[in-house]
């Protein structure tokens, strides 16, 4: 039984059957064409569509891919650069497979344009030969897709590979004279962003010459950080398997050695897979000094757990308690294993909405606020999410938090600490909330985040700028910190620091 789909016929099972029309060939004979797809292949390809078809997350499909196909060391290195890779790059190859396709990329089939970008990225940004990536990804779409597909990957491919990826940007960026524009372009991300990172540079006192290299370190893929959680586990087992010590966040270690889980003791929890931005906050926010009682603490949006499992550890070590709150079921329980490692009578998990901190008794000595944002400061990482955020999001954003934040401040004790963080640095989600903050709340006052930072950090970050205040002198004493890819070689992490005067 065959059917027709779009007028191409297809088997049972989905797949293009041939044919007519002009076709074109691998260059291998039929004899010895490929049949099945290279399994590092297959994994990307497997992602790239799972991320497009159900709007999952590459960095928590990779690895269950990678499990199931049992790859090795090497054969997982690859496909995670493959993915990772493709995900990044999808702008700036999708202007390029354009110019190869003989019709709009919105009307080829979505797993054909997947397979495409994994295409272009091996001809344009990895060590492979040419003729291994077009003979591998026709392999890839005649096993996964259908035989009539893998002619037009064959085709398309072909062309694509006619020049450098220097030359194709180039190509594309001649005729373009809006400098926003040309960098969207040759960096893959979208304009809207390479705005809002452009303002957020000059909002954090940083030259907006800098754009350039921020893009850069968005497409570098990031080394893994680890953390070992204070007084429960250390990074000898990561040293001795090639990790580096960290010189920005104390006990932490880079590691590029595989999968790190295999590692035991970050399989039993007490080192753990964590941005050196990240661990940086959250001991900053431990190691303000405060007057009076000291055993209350509050991390108002818990999830996944990363930040709170670090304030847990460190709390059990000073006979505080942490209340890890999260909105979602799912990232509660996501918490309470990112905390299992710690010991119980330090902390505690509860589910439901932090804004109801604003209307609760309790109060709270230190409190950490990771707010929900719009992510632009993590998209090294989540490579997909650049092209799935969009302008409209950020107001949305920003009135979350603005709620979340009002909460906080209700739930903190005179004279208690209060970190806002975001892994944005978009200035509507960082010192316009910020602002609006101490305009709303007379008695909250900011204090110096860089600081702060620079208490816990192995160096200084020089990573602060003052607070404007609203007719642009700066607020006495208070400085926010930002923390960049291209300067840090961690998230765009940022962070304002509260007290609450009696």
């Amino acid at each position: 039984m065959s059917q027709e789909h779009g007028g191409r016929r297809r088997n049972e099972k989905g797949r293009e059957r041939n044919r007519g029309g002009n076709r074109s060939f691998s260059s291998a004979a039929p004899a010895a064409r490929k049949r099945k797809a290279d399994p590092a292949r297959l994994v990307a390809f497997e992602v790239l569509r799972a991320v497009s078809a159900d709007d999952a997350y590459a960095n928590l499909v990779l690895p269950t891919r990678l499990r199931r196909h049992q790859l090795d060391a090497r054969d997982a290195g690859f496909a995670t650069e493959l993915t990772y890779g493709a995900l990044r790059g999808q702008g700036l190859y999708d202007a390029v497979l354009s110019r190869c396709v003989d019709r709009p990329l919105k009307r080829l089939d979505a797993p054909v344009l997947d397979a495409l970008r994994l295409g272009a990225h091996q001809l344009l940004a990895m060590r492979v030969p040419n003729h291994a990536a077009l003979d591998e990804t026709v392999a890839l779409t005649r096993a996964e897709i259908g035989a009539g597909a893998s002619g037009l990957v064959n085709a398309v491919l072909r062309k694509v590979s006619a020049r450098s990826l220097e030359e194709w940007t180039r190509e594309l960026t001649e005729s373009v004279t809006d400098e926003t524009a040309r960098a969207a372009i040759a960096h893959s991300h979208p304009e809207w962003i390479v705005r809002a990172l452009r303002q957020g540079l000059a909002a954090h006192g940083r030259g907006v010459d800098e754009i350039e290299a921020l893009l850069a370190a968005d497409n570098a893929p990031p080394v893994v950080n680890l953390v070992a959680l204070p007084g429960l586990g250390d990074v000898d087992a990561v040293l001795a398997r090639g990790g580096a010590a960290g010189t920005l966040a104390p006990d932490s270690v880079l590691y590029d050695g595989g999968d790190p889980s295999r590692i035991d003791a970050v399989a039993a929890g007490t080192v753990r897979v964590q941005d050196a931005g990240s661990q940086l906050v959250a001991r900053a926010l431990a190691a303000v000094p405060l007057e009076g009682e000291d055993s209350r603490w509050l991390d108002l949006c818990a999830g996944p757990g990363g930040k709170a499992a670090l304030l847990g550890a460190l709390a059990a070590q000073r006979g505080a308690r942490l209340e890890a709150n999260e909105v979602a079921p799912h990232r509660a329980a996501l918490v309470e294993n990112a905390l299992a490692a710690v010991p119980e009578q330090a902390w505690g998990v509860v589910t439901g909405d932090g804004r109801r901190y604003g209307r609760g008794e309790a109060k709270f000595d230190r409190i950490m606020l990771d707010a929900p944002c719009s992510g632009l400061g993590a998209l090294r990482r989540r490579p997909e999410s650049r092209w799935r955020k969009a302008p409209g999001d950020i107001p949305e954003l920003t009135g979350l938090q603005t709620d979340l934040l009002d909460a906080a401040v209700a739930a903190l004790r005179p004279g208690g600490v209060l970190a806002y963080v975001t892994c944005s640095p978009h200035p509507a989600e960082t010192t316009a909330v910020v602002l609006d903050a101490l305009a709303r709340h007379p008695k909250l006052k900011a204090l110096d985040a860089e600081a702060a930072l620079d208490a816990v950090a192995l160096e200084p970050t020089g990573a602060g700028a003052v607070v404007p205040g609203r007719r642009g002198e700066p607020v006495p004493g208070a400085r926010t910190a930002q923390l960049w890819p291209h300067v840090h070689a961690t998230d765009a992490m940022f962070m304002a620091i509260f007290t609450l005067e009696p």
